[in-house]
């Protein structure tokens, strides 16, 4: 009975492979020229269609750009000052409560704790390695 599975299943994937490679063939257009690229890449660079170096988003017309702000600058910067003036701007920098409370408290181990903690950890294997999300296994 598997051998009767393994055999089906190996023939149904054989023949949509076929299918697939066969339709890829005749759907395929005539190749470019070269010029004719070029003319379609002017023409796209044109009208704002190329998505810019660097850059994995999908292209961004350039007539999508928002118009500005309601706001003027002038606007802006009367509202700003009027709140630092206030107090109500916060200060730059970490001004989370839990951000401040972790700096002001102090250590409850040791260097040499810390280091043979460290040390047993990379020997166990339990360290993330930089710029990985979780530890090795």
């Amino acid at each position: 009975m598997s051998f009767k599975f393994i055999l089906v299943a190996t023939l149904a994937t054989a023949a949509t492979l076929a299918w697939q490679s066969a339709a890829a063939q005749t759907s395929a257009s005539a190749p470019v020229s070269r010029e004719q690229r070029k003319a379609e890449t002017a023409a796209a660079n044109k009208a704002g269609q190329l998505t810019p170096a660097g850059q994995g988003g999908a292209p961004v017309s350039k007539s999508a750009a928002p118009a500005g702000s309601a706001v003027s600058r002038d606007q802006r910067k009367a509202e700003t000052a009027a709140a630092n003036k206030a107090g109500q701007l916060a200060p730059a920098g970490a001004t989370q409560k839990a951000d401040v409370a972790d700096a002001n408290r102090k250590s409850t181990k040791t260097r040499e704790q810390r280091k043979a903690e460290t040390e047993e950890a990379r020997k166990k294997g339990e360290l993330v390695p930089a710029g990985q999300g979780g530890p090795t296994k």
